[in-house]
Order: C-alpha cells, then structure tokens, then sequence
C-alpha cells in the first residue's frame, strides 16, 4: 500500500515558529510517531513525505533514525494542503492503483489501522476512518451566537485519518476541484463533490490530530500508558 503524509503544518497554535511535526513528544518528535507507526504496518511499502524544502533535513535525520531511507520519500509541497496532496498524487510510483493519506500530526495511529484501512480501500473508491460523534452538536448563528438547530448525533461522526482512495478517481477529483475553483480542506469533500461514494471504517478515539499544547499533553499521556502496557 502507497501512503502519502502531508508534514507542511505550522506550529501556530502551539505558539512555536516551527513546524509542529518536530516538535517533542516523549523526546522525540510528533513525525517520528507517524513514521513508526506506518513503519510496524503490515500493508504500508511506500510513504511519501509531502512537506517544505526547509524542513527536509529534519525530516531525513527522523526517516535515518527510524533506518526507513529505503521506502520514505520526499515530496515539496504546495501553499495549502489541498495543492499538497495533487503534488503528492502526481509523485506516485506509476503502478500505484490506490493511496491512503494520513495527517502527520495524527501521531497516535496504530499499525492496526493502517491495515484495516489498506484492506478496506481495496474493495471500494474511497473512505475515511472515523468515530461516531458523542457530543450533541448544536447550529448557531455566527453573527448572534443564538443555537438555531440540533442535529442528530446519530447520524455524524468525526472524520480522522487515514483517508484512502482510487488514485486515478482522486486525482481527476483535483483537476476538476482546479477547474471549478473549489477550496477544500479535506480530500473526501472532492470525491464526494465529484459525486463518488465514500465509506466510513470505524477509527481509533486515541487517533487525535495534535493541533494545541493540550493536545500535546493528552498524546503524551496516551504514549506513556501504551509504553506501560
């Protein structure tokens, strides 16, 4: 199985000035995480990391560590994700017929859902792995912060990562998504915009994509009682 990560992320909201796939979690950093993650997979042979040209070198030294030269290999980016994921889908090896894409800052994933997801993608266009919603879920108007609606919990969940997909369905979905104009943040909106149906596989609840220093915290937790068991 093709693996694609989009690494471009900015430590913004973690109040750093540097790529947050480096910085520390348990001493290492969030990509290695990733990295062993996808490296203790059964199905993944692959991976493509799409990232900056200035953060490469930090990359390699983390790919080196992890002695996975072999099957890592470096993508540039664009200015969005979006941009990313076509320059990533066009570096494919010709003879790839589907990809999963998985967030590098969803550094909690397990081997385990790799491979159910690479299992899955291969009998249908595309998927996300996801966990049912818990919370209630209330519309409100943004201008005057009044609850307009309540949705049914019932009928959501919350999408995580891997995605996976056909490659030549997801690819012409970009193409038409540069042609139309359209600006999404998630690769599954295209294929659902483009009319392709979509499976839900069931995700982990620990697979959180580490955006705050309150999720650093948690990953942390969740490491150190993985490292207990």
């Amino acid at each position: 199985m093709y693996l694609l990560i989009p690494a471009a992320g900015s430590g913004r909201r973690m109040g750093s000035s540097r790529n947050k796939l480096l910085l520390p979690l348990l001493d290492r950093p969030l990509l290695f995480w990733t990295l062993s993650a996808a490296k203790a997979s059964e199905s993944i042979r692959w991976v493509g990391l799409i990232g900056q040209p200035e953060d490469f070198q930090d990359f390699k030294e983390i790919v080196v560590a992890l002695s996975m030269t072999k099957f890592v290999h470096f993508i540039p980016g664009g200015s969005t994700r979006q941009e990313s994921v076509y320059k990533g889908l066009q570096a494919l090896p010709a003879v790839a017929e589907r990809v999963l894409i998985h967030d590098g800052a969803r550094c909690l994933i397990t081997p385990a859902l790799f491979d159910h997801c690479a299992r899955e993608i291969s009998q249908c266009p595309g998927l996300i792995a996801a966990v049912p919603v818990k919370d209630t879920i209330k519309v409100v108007e943004s201008a005057t912060h009044l609850v307009s609606g309540t949705l049914d919990r019932g009928q959501l969940w919350a999408a995580q990562t891997p995605k996976g997909f056909e490659v030549e369905r997801l690819t012409q979905c970009h193409i038409e998504g540069n042609r139309q104009g359209w600006e999404v943040t998630d690769d599954a909106a295209l294929f659902e915009q483009c009319g392709y149906p979509v499976k839900i596989v069931s995700g982990e609840e620990t697979n959180l994509k580490v955006t705050t220093p309150v999720d650093l915290a948690i990953a942390e937790f969740i490491l150190r009682q993985r490292n207990r068991r």
